[in-house]
């Protein structure tokens, strides 16, 4: 049997959570205070992702850069596949929140997109 400890990141709290597993599967989740944590704890052990932030590059732009993120989760062993990928982007302004600026990121299914408007100049 294995336990792992987390602080559950599913709201302000907190929480220092404990969950035991056996053979990949968990079997029990304590020291959350909310459905969330309970949650949080079971996808982290089993399959971790995160949003991936950043900023690209932007010619032609009122801003030198626009920050972008993940549109969902990605696992989070692709998070560096995804921020090597978007070493090579650059975008061409107007760049318009919600755009596409890497579709499929390292192969997630996920796209990368603009969570900020640039002007061209």
């Amino acid at each position: 049997m294995e336990k792992r400890e987390l602080t559950c990141i599913g709201c302000p709290l907190g929480c220092p959570l404990v969950v035991t597993m056996e053979n990949g599967a968990v079997l029990s989740v304590t020291g959350n205070t909310c459905p969330r944590g309970d949650a949080y704890a079971r996808k982290e052990v089993t399959a971790p992702s995160r949003v991936v932030t950043t900023t690209v590059p932007v010619r032609g732009g009122v801003l030198a850069a626009v920050s972008v993120k993940t549109a969902g989760e990605i696992p989070k062993e692709k998070i560096f596949d995804c921020v090597r990928a978007l070493k090579t982007v650059t975008v061409e302004a107007p760049v318009v929140i919600g755009q596409v600026v890497l579709a499929d990121a390292a192969g997630t299914g996920v796209n990368v997109v603009a969570t900020k408007a640039v002007a061209a100049l």
